[in-house]
């Protein structure tokens, strides 16, 4: 117990360069900003420039934008490339960027179900898959993938959604056994039910989802966004530094109230 790091420097991102896709809005412009509070250079990647230009402007100097859809998956090695020359090699990678259709079996489509499966799972695969080596040699790194309720409960409507975000437990576990020998932490944060324009437009006009939602989280109230973002500052810094494998739960209890 001798000799501890300052309290601050146990959660800093000092020194880090995050990369955080879909990083221009909701959880993923949270996310950058509570780790540009915590220290870190931050660069948000997305489809659209424009709406990833204004973020990176209302976020401050030390956030950066970089187009990219992650669907384009040949993509991935040259934006990591790209990344590393004119900002620095990321120590840091959050699988954050989604997409959601909300329809019954009978009316998913197969093109329904790999748009979802292609943008989360290859898209995350992808990225990963770039930036790892490049954390390897800089001697270790942090990856988070955003997760979802979805991957615990049972939740109508949205298989492909499910199926995709249950995937990246799994990727979580694999991926944390194979790189953490080289330092590389592999985790994952479940998000509840937070307060996000997602949220907003999934609730609006449904006052009885939302009182469901509200009966069974204990706390009884939806989660802010820096909710998330200070699980994702924790998560890639040192303080977490023996924490591999795991999926932090962020709900308000959600997952096992009753």
């Amino acid at each position: 117990m001798h000799n501890l790091p300052q309290f601050t420097e146990a959660f800093s991102l000092h020194n880090k360069l995050a990369v955080i896709t879909g990083g221009g809005t909701g959880l993923g412009a949270a996310m950058a900003a509570c780790m540009v509070a915590a220290g870190a250079r931050v660069v948000i990647t997305g489809r659209r420039l424009e709406v990833l230009e204004q973020s990176a402007a209302r976020l401050g100097s030390n956030v950066v934008a970089e187009q990219h859809d992650v669907t384009h998956a040949d993509g991935a090695e040259e934006l990591m490339t790209r990344i590393a020359s004119r900002h620095g090699v990321p120590t840091i990678l959050v699988n954050n960027a989604g997409n959601h259709v909300k329809k019954t079996i009978e009316d998913h489509s197969i093109s329904d179900f790999r748009s979802v499966l292609e943008t989360h799972v290859e898209g995350s695969f992808s990225m990963t898959r770039a930036a790892a080596p490049l954390m390897r040699k800089q001697g270790g790194g942090s990856v988070l993938f955003i997760t979802s309720m979805s991957a615990l409960l049972g939740i109508p409507n949205v298989v492909a959604y499910s199926a995709a975000k249950a995937a990246y437990v799994g990727m979580v576990r694999a991926l944390s056994s194979e790189l953490g020998p080289d330092n590389v932490r592999v985790n994952g944060i479940a998000p509840g039910w937070i307060e996000t324009p997602m949220l907003a437009q999934a609730l609006n006009n449904d006052p009885e989802r939302r009182q469901k939602i509200l009966s069974r989280t204990p706390q009884r109230r939806f989660g802010k966004p820096e909710d998330i973002g200070w699980a994702a500052v924790y998560l890639c810094s040192p303080a977490a530094g023996f924490i591999n494998g795991s999926v932090v739960v962020v709900d308000g209890g959600a997952s096992i109230g009753f």
